[in-house]
């Protein structure tokens, strides 16, 4: 005697009335980030330190019928993350996105380049994921937290090896958080991209040399357009990845696969 069958209801990608907190919201990745979020449904909040650079993304987010808060806020200072984040409602979506680089071979690389590197893309990610993890637990709601990591996250590079110790370290803290936050429903994961073309990163490419270092390290040929990392966020947001935490997205034209 046959059992009757039926078909699996697949989850949405939509993130309807959820309140997501992008730092380093105001330009490049954060900026297609909540763009990406907004167009999903969620509420966003830019975050950044330069206040002129927040006004002018959020505008841009509202003619586009996107609604959206900002928050001027520098996510190193570890006292003003605590009271700033302590003040807003819990945000359920988080994507850590705040970071810089300073290429340079290890004997150029002066003390300030570390402390820099390793303030802004580490301690200051603990720093908001806290706070946001903080404010979830007390109001005992579910949570997405996304680190933008890098492809140099997973492997080494010439010059790079304070960005590839940052971006290492953001993926072991990953893999901790999604074990320590699991059972109160928060997932943890990267998203991992290789070279992207942007405003910030078009200058680099001028040199011919450089460039074709890069695209012959990607297995697509081409270096990435800051659209084709927007999908990301919203997968690892939303229901869709509702099994996925502690895990790394690689956004990376095939770069690690080598």
């Amino acid at each position: 005697m046959s059992t009757a069958q039926t078909l699996p209801r697949a989850p949405g990608f939509r993130v309807d009335g959820r309140r997501a907190l992008i730092t380093g919201g105001s330009r490049g990745i954060g900026l297609a980030a909540a763009t990406a979020l907004a167009q999903a449904g969620a509420h966003v909040t830019l975050a950044a330190r330069d206040a002129g650079g927040l006004a002018a993304a959020a505008a841009m987010l509202k003619e586009a019928g996107c609604p959206c808060e900002t928050l001027a806020l520098d996510v190193s200072d570890r006292a003003a993350v605590a009271r700033e984040l302590a003040a807003c409602a819990p945000f359920q979506i988080l994507v850590n996105n705040a970071g810089t680089n300073r290429p340079k071979p290890l004997v150029d690389t002066q003390d300030e380049d570390i402390d820099t590197v390793l303030d802004l893309n580490v301690k200051s990610a603990f720093y908001v994921a806290r706070a946001v993890v903080q404010g979830l637990l007390a109001a005992g709601l579910p949570g997405s937290i996304i680190n933008v990591s890098s492809q140099m996250g997973h492997v080494g590079s010439p010059r790079r090896a304070l960005y590839c110790a940052s971006k290492h370290a953001m993926e072991g803290m990953t893999k901790a958080l999604a074990w320590e936050l699991g059972r109160a429903n928060i997932r943890v994961n990267t998203v991992c991209p290789t070279f992207i073309e942007t405003e910030l990163t078009r200058g680099m490419f001028e040199d011919a040399t450089f460039r074709q270092w890069v695209l012959d390290k990607i297995a697509l040929g081409r270096l990435g357009q800051i659209e084709e990392t927007m999908g990301a966020f919203v997968f690892l947001a939303s229901d869709a990845s509702s099994l996925v935490t502690g895990s790394a997205l690689m956004l990376d034209g095939g770069w690690t696969a080598a």
